[in-house]
C-alpha cells in the first residue's frame, strides 16, 4: 500500500467505505467532493483531509488517486494526476486490492444488493468470523457501511453498473437478479447479461455461486456452468425455497426447505416477498459456511435494516413516514407491495426520478410502477452528474401516469413545495414514503421535523 491516497468523490457511500478502510489501516487519506455531507464530516473526524470542490491543488502530495464512476475524465484533479503521472485507480480496483489474501464474498445484481450484503455481513459478524465489510449502505446493527475485521472473510457489494465487478475474484458469489438497468452504459440488455456471465466465471472453482432461480436470465447463464452453484428463490426449481409464508406488516415468517428437506421456520425482520428471497440467499450461504442455524435465525430476526431501505423515519401521532432508495420500476413495485402489507389508510408516495438516461429508457415501466399508491407526488429528476436530455423531465412520467391513475391525486411539484403540500393533505393513519436514489431523503427529514412540530 502507498502512503497517501486521494479519493475523488470521497463523499459517496462506496468511496467513503474505501476511505474508512484505508484510515483504519493507518494510511494517509485525503479526498474531495462537491459538497459537505454527513459522510465527509465523519471522514474528517476520522482523520481524512477533506476538500469541498475539485481543484488540481487538492491532490498535492498524493501517491495514488482513486476515483468513483461518477467522476468524468475532464475533472481537474484527474487531469492534474495525468499530468503528474500519478496512478489512477477505479473504486472497484482499489476495493479489489483491499481484498487481497481474503476469502471474498461478493453480492451483485440489479436489485437487493445492499440488503443481502448487509444480512451476510451481520451473519458473519454474529458468527464471530470477524469479516471485513464494505457495503453500499449503513448497516444499522453496526451503524456503519464498513468494518475492518481480523478474520479471513471480506464481504462486499459488487457494482455491475459499469462492469467494474469484473475486477473481483470471489470465492462465493451471490447474484440477486438481472434487470433492465444501466443500459446507458451497456447499450443492449444482452451486453449486460454477458457481463454477468463473465462475473460468474470469475468465481473460484473451489467456491460456489448463489443465484436467484426466479430470474430466467440467471437460470440460462447457469445451464452450462460447470462449477458449483445453488439456486435460491420463491419457487421451484430453486434448491432452497420457502413455504407457509406469513407477512406481518414489515416483517415475515416462512418455512425453509433446502434440497426438499425442511430446514426450519425463520422469522425475518423485513417485509416483502423480495426480502424473503434475499434472506434465502443468506441462509444458503450460512449452510455453505457451516454457521450454526440458531445464529442464522437470530440474525434474520434481529436485523435492524440498512439506511434508506424501507427505513421507518417517523411513527408517531398516527403518522408513519418511510424512506426508501427504490429508483428502478422493479424496486418501486416491490417496495410499494411491501408497504401495502401495513394496511395504511392511504399510501402517499413522493418519487424523485434518478438520472435522465434511466428516466428516458424506462419511462413506460415507471408509469406502471405506482398502481398501489393512493396519492402520488413526482418531483424533478436528480441528475447524478448527467447532462440533461431534450424532452426528458419529470413531466415525461407525470403526463403518462395521470391517465393511468385517473381516479387518484397525482401532482408534479418542485421539491421546495412538497413539505407544505403534504402538511395540508396528510391525515391520521396515512403512510408517506419518499422514493429515489438522489437527495429526496432530505425532504423526508424535513417532513419528519415538521410533523414533530405539528399539533
Amino acid at each position: 500500500m502507498q502512503k497517501h491516497y486521494h479519493l475523488i468523490g470521497i463523499g459517496g457511500i462506496g468511496m467513503s467505505g474505501i476511505a474508512k478502510l484505508l484510515l483504519q489501516r493507518d494510511i494517509k487519506v485525503s479526498g474531495s467532493d462537491l459538497k459537505e455531507t454527513r459522510l465527509t464530516e465523519e471522514l474528517r473526524n476520522l482523520g481524512a483531509k477533506i476538500f469541498i470542490g475539485h481543484n488540481p491543488n487538492n491532490i498535492k502530495g498524493a501517491d495514488v488517486i482513486i476515483y468513483s464512476s461518477a467522476i468524468k475524465p475532464d475533472n481537474p484533479e484527474i487531469q492534474e494526476a495525468k499530468r503528474l503521472g500519478l496512478p489512477l485507480v477505479k473504486r472497484a480496483q482499489a476495493l479489489a486490492q483491499l481484498m487481497e489474501d481474503k476469502v471474498v464474498i461478493t453480492v451483485t445484481g440489479s436489485h437487493g444488493k445492499t440488503t443481502t450484503a448487509s444480512l451476510i455481513s451481520y451473519l458473519l459478524l454474529e458468527a464471530d468470523l470477524f469479516p471485513t465489510v464494505a457495503i453500499g449502505g449503513i448497516l444499522k446493527n453496526i451503524n456503519n457501511n464498513v468494518s475492518l475485521g481480523k478474520g479471513d472473510f471480506f464481504v462486499a457489494e459488487a457494482d455491475e453498473s459499469d462492469s467494474s465487478f469484473l475486477y473481483y475474484r470471489p470465492k462465493y458469489s451471490v447474484i440477486t437478479n438481472i434487470d433492465y438497468e444501466h443500459l446507458d452504459y451497456y447499450k443492449e440488455f444482452e451486453n449486460l447479461v454477458f457481463s454477468f456471465k463473465e462475473f460468474i466465471e470469475r468465481t473460484s472453482s473451489d467456491g460456489c455461486v448463489f443465484a436467484c432461480a426466479d430470474d430466467i436470465n440467471l437460470r440460462k447463464l447457469l445451464m452450462d456452468y460447470k462449477k458449483r452453484y445453488v439456486l435460491f428463490g420463491l419457487n421451484p426449481p430453486a434448491d432452497i425455497y420457502p413455504k407457509n409464508i406469513r407477512i406481518k406488516g414489515l416483517s415475515s415468517e416462512f418455512d425453509c426447505f433446502f434440497k426438499d428437506r425442511f430446514a426450519g421456520r425463520f422469522s425475518l425482520a423485513l417485509g416483502g416477498m423480495h426480502n424473503i428471497s434475499n434472506a434465502l440467499a443468506v441462509i444458503a450461504l450460512g449452510f455453505e459456511l457451516g454457521i450454526d442455524l440458531t445464529i442464522v435465525k437470530k440474525v434474520l430476526k434481529d436485523y435492524k435494516g440498512s439506511q434508506r431501505r424501507i427505513e421507518i423515519k417517523f411513527n408517531e401521532k398516527d403518522f408513519l413516514v418511510i424512506d426508501d432508495y427504490a429508483h428502478h420500476p422493479t424496486e418501486i413495485k416491490a417496495t410499494l407491495a411491501a408497504l401495502r402489507n401495513i394496511n395504511p389508510k392511504r399510501l402517499i408516495a413522493i418519487f424523485q426520478p434518478h438520472r435522465y438516461t434511466r428516466t428516458n429508457l424506462l419511462a413506460e415501466e415507471f408509469v406502471a410502477s405506482f398502481d398501489l399508491v393512493d396519492y402520488l407526488i413526482i418531483t424533478d429528476i436528480y441528475p447524478a452528474g448527467e447532462d440533461p436530455i431534450d424532452g426528458v423531465t419529470a413531466t415525461l412520467i407525470y403526463d403518462k401516469i395521470r391517465p393511468r391513475l385517473k381516479d387518484k391525486p397525482v401532482y408534479l411539484l418542485e421539491k421546495e413545495k412538497i413539505i407544505e403540500h403534504i402538511l395540508k393533505i396528510i391525515r391520521p393513519y396515512d403512510l408517506v414514503v419518499t422514493l429515489g436514489a438522489g437527495d429526496i431523503g432530505k425532504i423526508n427529514d424535513e417532513l419528519v421535523e415538521a410533523l414533530k412540530r405539528k399539533d
